[in-house]
């Protein structure tokens, strides 16, 4: 975040009363951890896409030969 954009937030915020600013403080933490929970999320399908597409064709694959078996749900 540009140090424009920073002053700005800080700027509205002080024109809140404390109890105000305090509510949008937490909101902005949870919202700021939901963030950072989506890129963590993002960041690791990025790194396993190229697996998962793998083991996607060998399923195909696997089930075009007739090697698939009916999946166990009470299994799981």
């Amino acid at each position: 975040m540009s140090a424009t954009a920073i002053t700005t937030v800080v700027t509205m915020m002080e024109t809140l009363p404390e109890a105000l600013q305090i509510q949008v403080v937490e909101h902005l933490r949870e919202y700021l951890a939901d963030l950072q929970d989506e890129w963590q999320w993002d960041n690791s399908f990025q790194q396993t896409q190229s697996s998962l597409g793998a083991a996607a064709r060998q399923a195909k694959q696997e089930r075009a030969a007739g090697l698939a078996t009916p999946m166990d749900y009470e299994r799981l």
